[in-house]
């Protein structure tokens, strides 16, 4: 029997349909998770405060594969777990198109400055003209990152006659052509090589009228830099899924600027659906770990993603 340490908000989807080889811990809290961690061989110890979940990793001696639901692990002891012979299998792909949606519609927000029409109706006053009059159709899009978030991000755009333009973290050659871009969507994995990718110097050369968009890690972006050039209007908007640090606390500057649009790391929170399709995957990749075989959305411990 194979020991496999799990969340128990999993248990409806996978009780029934697990290979009888597992014998199974669930754990609903910390104390649990700890408790269990020690005897686990496979391992699900997703946990949306990341410090209890690091400490079940390092109390799992035993650990052969570690699930996670989400897709960026690089808060994760990458380089212990490739040194101890862990494999582990990430999110990916479980909520490209929940977060996808929620990127076009922050966009779109931007563009028509729906929260001006939300207030207005709050006051109960009936706006003679609207508040925002951009348009996407005919705006051009940079998308760094042509994952698999980035590329349905790219889709979606595209529908709406925006001029998308991929590339990935890897190319160079985009920075160059920065000024002409209306958007600039981030959908990066977190690396080295994407640490402070917007920095001052890239802030710098935007047309003011442009909008960041970042739905990839808040380390890709120059937080102070970015808040200066808010503040200054040198660029006309950003829309932040991430914050450093998270929750952003009340008294920081990006609360208070109103070209900051701050969506709290909504996009990617599991639902009903994408808890289904993360299910079904761990079963998918209990035979392929059962057989020796490449488990499914495996994480190259070496390069992070």
């Amino acid at each position: 029997m194979t020991i496999a340490v799990l969340p128990h908000y999993t248990r409806t989807l996978l009780e029934g349909h697990l290979p009888d080889w597992l014998d199974v811990r669930w754990w609903g809290s910390v104390e649990e998770l700890h408790q269990h961690a020690p005897e686990a061989e496979i391992g699900w110890f997703d946990m949306h405060v990341k410090p209890p979940a690091f400490r079940a990793i390092e109390l799992a001696p035993n650990l052969r594969w570690l699930n996670s639901s989400y897709a960026g692990v690089d808060w994760m002891p990458l380089a212990d777990l490739h040194g101890r012979g862990v494999r582990l299998t990430c999110g990916t792909g479980l909520t490209t198109q929940q977060v996808a949606e929620f990127a076009v519609m922050t966009m779109l927000t931007v563009a028509k400055d729906y929260p001006a029409v939300v207030r207005a109706q709050d006051r109960g006053e009936w706006l003679a003209v609207p508040p925002g009059i951009r348009d996407l159709a005919g705006s051009r899009a940079l998308l760094l990152g042509n994952g698999a978030i980035g590329q349905a991000i790219g889709r979606a755009l595209e529908a709406f006659e925006v001029e998308t333009v991929p590339v990935t973290s890897r190319q160079s050659d985009w920075r160059g052509q920065l000024h002409t871009f209306d958007w600039i969507v981030l959908a990066v994995p977190g690396t080295p090589e994407t640490r402070g990718m917007i920095g001052a110097s890239e802030l710098d050369v935007m047309k003011s009228g442009a909008v960041l968009v970042n739905f990839a890690r808040a380390d890709c972006v120059d937080q102070a830099a970015l808040v200066d050039a808010l503040r200054e209007k040198r660029i006309a908007a950003a829309i932040l899924d991430l914050t450093d640090p998270e929750p952003l606390p009340p008294e920081h500057p990006l609360w208070s600027l109103d070209n900051a649009h701050i969506t709290m790391h909504l996009s990617g929170i599991p639902t009903p659906a994408s808890q289904a399709r993360a299910a079904e995957r761990f079963l998918r990749n209990c035979e392929r770990f059962r057989a020796g075989e490449p488990l499914e959305a495996q994480v190259d411990l070496t390069r992070g993603y």
